[in-house]
């Protein structure tokens, strides 16, 4: 597309027409040899099947699955990839007395959803380790989960995880891309060159496992195969021409409990409705990263802030500092991003990201904060990213 040809994109630049090319295409079994079925071009592999190549030489199989993911439909299920439906039970009710103690203090707030229309835990991964380490181990022990993990991102990941229940008459989530660059404003987003956008789907990878059945009515992701391809997604994916394909040309596949679902997260989705009047649809969110999206040094940024602050604020206000020295100097010495975070305790305020420090050091900055204030905040920032 035209637009490529440009490293910094905008809005002028998008085609649901381009957009729609990629998307009508059609997945078959015989380009995914090791795949049982194609259904509403998602592609379905047996745990069976996976778990033999994993006895023998999994690589032509995990380079099967990469091609699915980038350059195929972007979207997988694996069928009974739990065989044992008692060990899912016995870790849902694992999940289930998390969601009733936080139900005494409020937390597990579900940011992304209207206030009670679901039950969220973040950082279930940590909190199921702490209570139940017996069926944390029984659970992730599963080497299905590594295998597709490792063959998107390579060795050396990292795995968070997040609980999500749907209760009935949850409405259905607006269709979208996911974390990193989802979670960024269009205008966050115009800064990023192009390639870096494309870059950022390798640094994730998302999958979930159904903790209960989920019939179509239930309302199991909407997918859209092969939107993934498209370079420009995450600034489209808001823009009401594309919601309107997605919302024409999306696909559901129900799920039986124990099953995987895994996609690429530059696919575009969303949590359908759940219209049934008794089930709760229960799914761990799988959001396992790339071990390259760190830094080479552990940096202590709120002591850099305090330090600095002082020395900042003067030369602001005796006009020694510029506006593109000052935020150079922010940049280096802050924080830019929200992630990671515990979102129980920090949730976003505005958008879907929360504060950064470098939001913090500019406002403080520029409203001229006593130290003993922005200090205040910065130890209040700190306590509210710790797990």
């Amino acid at each position: 597309m035209a637009a490529a040809m440009s490293a910094y994109v905008g809005t002028a630049d998008l085609s649901v027409t381009d957009f729609a090319a990629l998307c009508q295409q059609r997945c078959t079994t015989a380009d995914y040899p090791h795949s049982s079925d194609v259904q509403a071009n998602v592609l379905i592999y047996e745990a069976s099947t996976l778990s033999e190549a994993l006895d023998s030489d999994p690589r032509p199989l995990m380079s099967e699955l990469h091609r699915a993911f980038r350059h195929g439909p972007g979207v997988l299920v694996v069928r009974q990839a739990f065989t044992d439906g008692a060990l899912i039970d016995r870790h849902s009710r694992v999940f289930e007395r998390i969601l009733e103690e936080e139900a005494k203090t409020g937390a597990g707030a579900d940011h992304f959803a209207k206030p009670g229309a679901n039950g969220r835990i973040w950082n279930s991964l940590q909190k199921a380790a702490l209570l139940a380490p017996e069926s944390f181990i029984e659970y992730y022990s599963n080497p299905l989960l590594g295998l597709i993990a490792e063959a998107w991102l390579g060795p050396c990941y990292q795995v968070t995880a997040q609980v999500n229940v749907v209760r009935p008459g949850a409405a259905a989530q607006q269709p979208h891309r996911d974390y990193h660059l989802g979670f960024q404003t269009v205008d966050v987003l115009e800064h990023y060159p192009l390639d870096v956008q494309v870059m950022s789907q390798y640094l994730t990878l998302q999958g979930a496992v159904a903790h209960t059945d989920m019939p179509i009515e239930s309302g199991p992701t909407l997918l859209l195969p092969f939107s993934q391809q498209y370079d420009l997604g995450f600034l489209a994916w808001r823009d009401p021409a594309f919601i309107d394909y997605f919302h024409e040309h999306a696909v559901q596949l129900p799920l039986a409990k124990g099953d995987l679902l895994f996609f690429n997260p530059a696919l575009f989705h969303a949590a359908g409705t759940n219209r049934t009047e008794h089930l709760h649809r229960m799914a761990n969110l799988l959001q396992i990263s790339s071990a390259f999206g760190k830094t080479m040094e552990t940096i202590d940024y709120d002591r850099m802030m305090l330090a600095l602050y002082p020395g900042l604020l003067k030369g602001l206000e005796q006009n020694e500092l510029g506006e593109r020295s000052l935020e150079a100097v922010i940049a280096t010495a802050a924080q830019g991003y929200s992630f990671p975070t515990n979102l129980d305790t920090d949730p976003p305020l505005k958008g879907l990201a929360p504060t950064t420090g470098q939001q913090l050091l500019r406002e403080a900055l520029r409203e001229r904060r006593p130290f003993s204030a922005f200090a205040a905040q910065v130890d209040d920032m700190r306590r509210k990213r710790r797990a």
